[in-house]
């Protein structure tokens, strides 16, 4: 996964799945030259915040690999897929006996010293409905858009196309194109200021518009044009928003008194979710100093910087 769209899908999945896990992206499987899109391993201390995400959480209840396509994949690219499950898993269970100082040959999978290890659930993502894999490991289905494979693979096919449009599909509904892209964008959009998806998505959605000069090809034209659009919009509410502001003497002072610390903490989210998106590396100092930060002019400043910036002293005040 190489282009915008498909690094817009993996940091959407990564940054939303990091609110309740350790997530990670481009994991390296050793045994095989391929890398695992997302991964991700849920924190027990985070449940209550994950039975909130809807769909994403469901999925991210256990150990999971997220590969999201931009096309339909073929029952060869899912079959790629279980190869990286499998050899994810073999890994997993290898890292598990060095820990323990197990000394047990890897083709031994039975022998009674073998550290058990949960076999990681495949989630894989696709915008319309793969007919030839859902055949071909005779897959039911969970929930509207949602597909179970055989037991023992552990597979789940989410197809967007299918999924209600709701809160509870919004995150995975904005990995899509055409009409459901549309249609995320617009729930987006409609979303309080300070929802969480906002926090997450919208970073990125910009990010993912400005972060490259080239012009936009072959599949990406219809997502690009679709994310050009809704940033767009958005800019434009916020300049409506600015004037408004503007106008209405001592709003901005009765605004800082109503930013609760919830929604300070969101927006402090935004930002070190946008200086990820850029590379930058925060140390956990001003990691602390940006979460403690309950100013909204200030995060709001820092966070129109965060998404342009080249380091870290050009987004928080202070730093050189």
């Amino acid at each position: 996964m190489h282009n915008r769209s498909d690094q817009f899908a993996k940091s959407l999945l990564r940054d939303g799945l990091s609110l309740v896990s350790a997530a990670e992206t481009e994991v390296e499987v050793l045994a095989a030259t391929q890398k695992i899109d997302v991964y991700s391993v849920p924190d027990p201390a985070r449940d209550a915040e994950r039975a909130r995400m809807g769909l994403l959480g469901e999925l991210a209840a256990e150990p999971s690999l997220f590969e999201p396509f931009r096309g339909t994949p073929s029952l060869r690219q899912v079959r790629r897929c279980l190869r990286k499950q499998l050899t994810w898993h073999h890994e997993l269970e290898r890292r598990a006996r060095a820990a323990a100082g197990a000394v047990v040959p890897d083709e031994d999978a039975d022998a009674p010293t073998q550290p058990p290890v949960a076999f990681p659930a495949l989630v894989v993502i696709s915008p319309g409905r793969p007919e030839t894999v859902l055949d071909a490991y005779r897959c039911e289905p969970a929930q509207p858009g949602v597909y179970h494979a055989v037991p023992g693979l552990v597979t789940r096919v989410v197809v967007l196309a299918e999924l209600p449009r709701t809160r509870a599909t919004l995150m995975l509904r904005l990995l899509g194109s055409g009409r459901v892209l549309r249609d995320a964008l617009a729930d987006l959009a409609a979303l309080p200021d300070d929802a969480w998806e906002k926090s997450i998505a919208t970073p990125l959605l910009i990010h993912f518009r400005l972060g490259t000069e080239e012009p936009a090809i072959d599949e990406e034209d219809e997502v690009s044009a679709e994310i050009r659009a809704w940033v767009k919009e958005y800019e434009q509410k916020l300049r409506a928003e600015a004037r408004t502001e503007g106008h209405r003497e001592g709003h901005r002072e009765g605004h800082r008194e109503g930013l609760n610390e919830g929604r300070a903490e969101e927006a402090a989210r935004a930002v070190l979710t946008a200086l990820r998106v850029r590379g930058i590396a925060v140390p956990d100092v001003v990691r602390e100093r940006i979460l403690a930060e309950k100013d909204p002019e200030t995060l709001e400043r820092w966070l129109e910087r965060a998404i342009v910036a080249a380091s870290l002293a050009e987004v928080v005040d202070g730093l050189s």
